[in-house]
């Protein structure tokens, strides 16, 4: 927008210097042609009384006289052809001035003054001066640079009021891209002081009161979100209480296995709600996280009827995201393969080490999912919330992987999940 606005100005005042200085600069042209003609004439014309009335010894004075003080060279032309003062050839226009007409004509070297001087013996005589190119243009060359430079500084003059007006414009705006950089990053505590014109002033304005309003909305959503999650806790600690009743102490370890890990999991949420934040350096062992997970789900798997193929690494694996975030990415692409696939499905799980990484393949031999892209979020083909995939997708995003969608070599659905290392410590 600066240099816009410079080169606006620039266009402009050119303009209208242009408009301005080129007539002018003619102007004092032809003044200065007039001015020199007029003191040539002059000169002439002071000569011409008395050619008309003396003899030629007192025209010879006066004209001594008149050019010691004219640096105009005047001569005269008698009607017998003979001429006093300045040597000078009896040219055409001479000729037409003895007929008794004054006249001004353009000669080689300058301008020719022709004063017809009539009554005199023997006929018309003619007065003759000459100005030349160099005196028409005296003082032309000094009045054009003055006037170059006039033009010069006012063109100066208006681009460092461009140039100023448009830093007073251009810094207000660059705070508010930067702040809606910082907006966009996450942070909204972030404000500007507005400033510039008082339109850019009214935007500065609206953005901070649009911050703010967006803060609001997201602490009231959060706190929201935390509060229907404690409301899990009511059953949680009902179920709790159901497992003590259990007859069996086996399944109530087991029970209560899951209900202690599901509680952790809700309150994690109610902490992750209320106060969200990018843990930065968080890493797990895949492999020990895989396996946790594969050990949970293959109790359901077994009352299915569904074969289990669990391929991983003998050491550990580790990837730079969290334990209960890769567990519930795990998780969702698990409980995916028990949703869309009928009961007696076999499907597999691969964890193998890949350049960078590690990559997690979830495959089934169901009747597979539709080419493209994952589904969007909340949509589903089955009586399901249509999350899973999506906490899967920004586990991957959050991480600095990615996540594929392709067919198993039986047939069915394979879901690849590809994670980073973690950075090395410094």
């Amino acid at each position: 927008m600066r240099g816009r606005l410079f080169r606006l100005v620039a266009a402009t005042a050119s303009l209208m210097l242009i408009a301005f200085l080129v007539p002018l600069a003619l102007l004092v042209r032809d003044v200065a042609a007039d001015r020199a003609t007029a003191a040539a004439t002059t000169a002439a014309q002071s000569l011409a009384p008395v050619v008309a009335a003396a003899d030629k010894a007192t025209v010879g004075l006066t004209l001594a006289q008149i050019q010691s003080t004219s640096r105009y060279p005047v001569t005269v032309f008698w009607p017998d052809g003979h001429l006093l003062g300045t040597p000078a050839t009896r040219s055409h226009a001479v000729e037409l001035a003895a007929r008794g007409r004054s006249i001004t004509v353009q000669a080689p070297g300058g301008r020719e003054i022709l004063i017809a001087v009539q009554g005199g013996a023997g006929g018309t005589s003619v007065v003759r001066t000459f100005v030349t190119d160099a005196q028409l243009r005296a003082g032309v060359a000094r009045a054009w640079l003055i006037l170059g430079l006039l033009g010069a500084g006012l063109l100066a003059v208006g681009l460092v009021v461009a140039d100023r007006i448009a830093r007073s414009m251009l810094g207000p705006v660059t705070a508010l891209a930067a702040l809606s950089h910082r907006l966009s990053a996450g942070d909204l505590d972030a404000r500007v002081h507005p400033g510039g014109p008082s339109e850019i002033r009214d935007v500065g304005a609206a953005l901070n009161h649009l911050a703010g309003r967006i803060a609001d909305l997201l602490a009231g959503e959060r706190e929201a979100a935390a509060d229907l999650s404690h409301r899990l806790r009511t059953p949680l600690t009902a179920l709790r209480l159901e497992t003590e009743t259990l007859r069996d102490p086996a399944e109530a370890e087991r029970i209560t296995a899951v209900v202690d890990a599901l509680e952790r999991t809700v309150t994690r949420i109610i902490h992750d709600t209320r106060h969200p934040h990018h843990r930065a350096g968080v890493h797990c062992d895949a492999r020990q996280v895989l396996t946790e997970r594969v050990e949970f789900w293959s109790a359901l798997a077994d009352e299915q009827d569904r074969a289990v193929t669990t391929t991983l690494p003998d050491g550990p694996l580790p990837v730079a995201t969290g334990r209960d975030e890769l567990a519930a990415a795990v998780d969702a692409l698990l409980e995916n393969v028990f949703a869309h696939t009928p009961e007696g499905t076999a499907f597999s799980v691969t964890l193998e080490a890949v350049s960078g990484g590690a990559r997690i393949v979830v495959g089934d031999d169901g009747p597979g999912l539709p080419a493209g892209d994952l589904p969007a979020r909340g949509r589903s083909t089955a009586a399901s919330t249509g999350l899973g995939l999506d906490i899967a997708r920004r586990t991957a995003d959050t991480a600095g992987g990615t996540i594929d969608l392709g067919a198993s070599p039986g047939g069915g659905a394979q879901i690849s999940l590809t994670l980073p290392e973690p950075p090395a410590t410094p």
